[in-house]
């Protein structure tokens, strides 16, 4: 479609902005800079998800099985077991819930471990997204940043930033706008997985915690957002679903990199939902 250009909103918030927007039902879309390749961030947990319903539904997995995760194998993080003191045990269900709620970097792990890597890249090769692959998990994330930065946190200096390797889809876990908002779409649409577990991954989308980012733009009682943060030095994305009650579905991905290292960028963040307002507008004439 023509007509949609938010370059000007990514400008004035100091970031270079990818994204795209997908009427879930009609497949129309919009896109900026859509097809570039870009590092994912803690947005790989959403394959990894799909990957364990998939795995569910097959019967190798079960969302009820119990793991045990040890103390001394937790990963870094700010949030869920990464930040807790003893040994957690809990169901695979459970341990999803918080990956992708809460973002828990040490339940991502004990995910990818059970389901394997390969068979997160075997279900996006089988759902048509080839350019987006899984190659590391968290713990591995983090060795790098710590490796790459010379153990420097947060990562401020722009010689040390431009090593890092979580930076550079070449070599990093990455996407496109356009992938990500058409997993999301396919998850709505029931073409991941049985509906009975494509219903289980929207209900989770839907228990993320963070409101500062893609749900800023619809601020509305009546206007459901559920979706997926991802956050690394000067990278911030969010994709996801927003639902209108006239029955509206729209599928957003929007990617930014900030000119600045700072931590602290409200801008940035609010024009991931901004962007992805201006998209669904588009979409809905």
């Amino acid at each position: 479609m023509s007509g949609f250009d938010p370059g000007g909103l990514f400008r004035a918030a100091g970031v270079t902005g990818w994204m795209h927007a997908e009427d879930i039902d009609s497949g129309r879309e919009v896109g900026f800079g859509a097809d570039v390749p870009v590092p994912t961030a803690s947005v790989f947990k959403v394959p990894l998800l799909v990957a364990l319903g998939r795995g569910a539904d097959a019967g190798l997995l079960d969302l009820t099985e119990r793991v045990t995760v040890a103390a001394a194998n937790r990963v870094f993080g700010p949030t869920g077991i990464s930040a807790m003191s003893d040994d957690v045990t809990a169901s695979l269900r459970d341990l999803a819930y918080l990956m992708i709620a809460i973002s828990d970097n040490t339940a991502a792990d004990a995910i990818a471990a059970r389901v394997g890597l390969d068979a997160v890249n075997a279900a996006l090769d089988r759902l048509g997204l080839t350019g987006t692959r899984v190659l590391h998990d968290c713990r591995v994330m983090a060795a790098r940043m710590d490796e790459d930065s010379g153990g420097e946190w947060p990562v401020t200096d722009a010689a040390a930033l431009a090593r890092l390797r979580v930076l550079d889809p070449a070599v990093t876990n990455r996407s496109t706008a356009r992938e990500t908002a058409r997993l999301f779409a396919m998850i709505w649409r029931d073409e991941v997985a049985e509906p009975e577990t494509c219903g289980w991954m929207r209900k989770v989308f839907g228990l993320q915690v963070w409101p500062h980012r893609l749900a800023s733009g619809f601020p509305y009682d009546d206007v459901s957002v559920s979706g997926k943060t991802g956050t690394l030095p000067t990278l911030r994305i969010e994709a996801g679903v927003v639902e209108y009650p006239d029955g509206g579905r729209y599928a957003v991905a929007v990617f930014t990199r900030s000119l600045s290292p700072a931590l602290n960028q409200p801008r940035a963040d609010a024009v991931i939902g901004t962007a992805a307002r201006m998209a669904v507008d588009h979409l809905r004439g």
